[in-house]
């Protein structure tokens, strides 16, 4: 009897090491080091042309949960959206991955319009969706389809009162790809707080906007292509002032 006993348990003990093994690898992912009242925030990452695992999931993740700031939860999978979405303050929109999944266009839609807070970094900022124009005009009214080549330029700061800019220094360099952030007149406009220009060229785009939705805070920072941005100080005060400022807090 206790033979069979065992053989019947153990199918389970099996399934529920795996089922533990699975929850220790999302908490791994989602980031635990938060508290009850730090701001929940949802990374969206993955696509090409970007080391986004090294720069999102491990360098901004850090950036945001350093001194319990935020708990930040990142995924690649663009069907998880409608998982975490539902329990999460700020979207931080960085992928430029295929998102075909009406329902997951829908669910980040109804997130901005029931006013909670949406930043979006670089490559999120990219015209990639032709297919889902919507985005660009709405929620980024705008956006950039080239920049220059990965190298030097200048941001200024043209507004040090708003509280996505403070702290930041008002003027810095650093290495970068330069986005050709372009303003979409039909779209619901931008406050420039921040400007890039190129050493090498007398053209000025923005870097680093609010997005004029009606409902909700949405920031926009171009810079990220890589460890120059990320780990560099007034980068990471950027992050963590979009992200404080789009919870409303």
């Amino acid at each position: 009897m206790n033979k069979r006993l065992i053989t019947f348990s153990l199918p389970v003990i099996i399934v529920i090491f795996c089922l533990t093994l699975m929850q220790c690898k999302v908490n791994s992912t989602a980031g635990t080091k938060g508290n009850s009242k730090s701001t929940r925030v949802l990374v969206v990452g993955g696509g090409s042309s970007h080391d986004f695992d090294k720069w999102y999931r491990q360098a901004d993740v850090a950036t945001l949960e350093r001194d319990g700031f935020a708990t930040a939860t990142y995924t690649t999978n663009i069907d998880s959206i409608l998982y975490f979405l539902p329990n999460v303050d700020v979207l931080y929109m960085v992928t430029n991955q295929s998102i075909n999944n009406q329902n997951v266009r829908k669910a980040i839609f109804d997130h901005v319009n029931s006013g909670k807070g949406l930043v979006i970094g670089h490559a999120g900022l990219w015209y990639s969706w032709k297919d889902w124009p919507e985005y660009n005009l709405q929620l980024v009214s705008g956006g950039a389809r080239g920049h220059n080549r990965y190298g030097p330029f200048d941001v200024t700061v043209t507004n040090d009162n708003h509280p996505v800019t403070q702290g930041v220094d008002k003027t810095f360099g650093l290495k970068d790809e330069l986005y050709y952030y372009i303003p979409d007149p039909a779209g619901p406009g931008l406050e420039v707080l921040a400007t890039a220009k190129a050493t090498t060229s007398d053209k000025v785009f923005p870097s680093v906007v609010i997005v004029k939705h009606p409902k909700a805070r949405i920031v926009g920072i171009a810079l990220g292509h890589d460890g120059a941005a990320h780990d560099f100080a007034p980068y990471q005060t950027l992050l963590r002032n979009a992200i404080k400022w789009a919870a409303h807090k």
